[in-house]
C-alpha cells in the first residue's frame, strides 16, 4: 500500500477537522476542510464531468509550501477519477474510463517532458504484494502490459517513425526481497535510463464508497507502504533522478473510520426520534475528534490498526488492473492502436 505523501501536519486555524483519519487521496484530504474543501490558501480545486457524465474528474493542485503544509502532501497535481460503475464487469464502461485515464495521463507525461517524437522510454513499476489481493493491483497491472523495450532494441521491421520503449517490473515487497523498492529501482534505472517512471499501487481511502471506484494520478511520486503506516523510501524525481507519475486505486479503508461513520449515521437516526434522543447523548456531546479517538482506543488494543476491504475485491482488482494497463497503452502508443 502507498500514500503519495505522508507525515500529515495539522493546518493552523479553524478550517480543518482536528483529527486525522488516514487517507491516500488528496481529494479526501481536501474534503476534510470545512465547506467540502473550503477556500484553502495555496490549494486549487477544479471539478468537471466527462462526456456523458459517467466519470467525475477532480483536480487538486497544491501550488506552494503553504498549501503543502496544510494538506500534508507535496506541491504538485493530484487528479482523481471517480467512476461508480468501475466495480461492474461492463467492458464498454471500463474502456471509457481507460480513455479518460489515458487523456489525463498524457497531460502529466507531457508536463514531465515526455516527447513522443523522440522514441522515449518508459518504466512501469507495479508496487505491492501479488499474493495479497488488496495489495496486488500493481503487479497485476504490470502483468497485463505489452512491453516493447526488447522490440525497440532489436528494431521493429517496417517502422520508420519513433517508437516508445516500454519496460515493466514488479519488484515485490521488502519481506520477499529483503531490499527496499527504491534500491531495486535505482539499479534498474541506472542500467535502462528511462525518461519517465509510472508507479502503480493500491491506496487506503477514508470513505468506503471510494473503494475500487476511484483512480488517483499524481506527478509527485510515491511512498510505498505508507498508506497502512509502513513507511518505505520515497520514489520521486529527487530520489530516482527521473520524473515519477503515480497511479493508485484505494482498496482498503481503516476499520476505525468505518465505525466512526456508522456511529455518526446511527446518532443521526436516533436524533430524529424523540423517544431515542437521550440514547448515546454522551457520545453526541463529544466533538468528532473525541468520537474518533474513542473508537480507536476501543478497537486498536483488541484488533490492532485493522484495515477492511470489500468481499469482491479479487474481481475488482482484476478488472481495474486491465483498465489501468489499457489506459497506459493508449497514453503511450497513440491510443493503443499501433500495438
Amino acid at each position: 500500500m502507498e500514500e503519495t505523501a505522508k507525515g500529515h501536519k495539522k493546518a493552523e486555524g479553524p478550517l480543518r477537522r482536528e483529527f486525522d483519519i488516514r487517507t491516500d487521496l488528496a481529494l479526501e484530504e481536501k474534503e476534510s476542510f470545512e465547506g467540502n474543501g473550503g477556500e484553502l490558501p495555496g490549494v486549487v480545486l477544479k471539478e468537471k464531468k466527462t462526456e456523458g457524465g459517467s466519470v467525475k474528474l477532480t483536480e487538486v493542485r497544491i501550488l506552494n509550501e503553504q498549501g503543502a503544509r496544510a494538506m500534508g502532501k507535496p506541491v504538485g497535481a493530484y487528479l482523481t477519477l471517480e467512476a461508480d460503475e468501475l466495480q461492474t464487469p461492463d467492458e464498454d464502461y471500463h474502456s471509457h474510463v481507460a480513455d479518460e485515464l489515458a487523456e489525463q495521463l498524457k497531460g502529466l507525461m507531457k508536463a514531465a517532458g515526455w516527447n513522443q517524437e523522440k522514441a522515449p522510454s518508459l518504466l512501469v513499476v507495479g508496487l505491492g504484494n501479488r499474493f495479497v489481493t488488496p495489495d496486488s493491483l500493481g503487479p497485476r497491472a504490470v502483468g497485463n502490459l505489452r512491453v516493447t523495450s526488447h522490440l525497440v532494441k532489436d528494431g521493429i521491421e517496417g517502422r520508420k517513425q519513433a517508437y516508445p520503449a516500454l519496460s515493466a517490473i514488479a519488484p515485490g515487497v521488502m519481506a520477499q526481497t529483503g531490499m527496499e523498492t527504491a534500491q531495486i529501482l535505482h539499479g534498474i534505472i541506472q542500467e535502462t535510463e528511462p525518461d519517465l517512471v509510472i508507479a502503480i499501487d493500491a491506496l487506503a481511502a477514508r470513505s468506503v464508497r471510494r473503494l475500487a471506484t476511484t483512480i488517483q494520478l499524481t506527478d509527485t511520486g510515491i511512498h510505498p507502504g505508507s498508506g497502512v503506516g509502513n513507511h518505505r523510501h520515497s520514489l520521486t524525481r529527487e530520489s530516482l533522478g527521473v520524473p515519477v507519475i503515480a497511479i493508485g486505486v484505494p482498496t482498503v479503508v481503516g476499520a476505525a473510520a468505518i465505525v466512526h461513520d456508522t456511529i455518526s449515521a446511527l446518532l443521526g437516526v436516533l436524533q430524529e426520534n424523540e423517544s431515542s434522543r437521550s440514547t448515546g447523548e454522551w457520545i453526541r456531546q463529544m466533538d468528532p475528534e473525541g468520537q474518533y479517538q474513542l473508537i480507536r482506543e476501543l478497537l486498536e488494543p483488541e484488533f490492532g490498526p485493522m484495515y477492511v476491504t470489500p468481499p469482491d475485491i479479487d474481481q475488482s482488482v482484476q478488472q481495474l488492473s486491465f483498465t489501468i494497463s489499457e489506459g497506459i497503452h493508449r497514453a503511450v502508443f497513440e491510443n493503443g492502436k499501433n500495438i
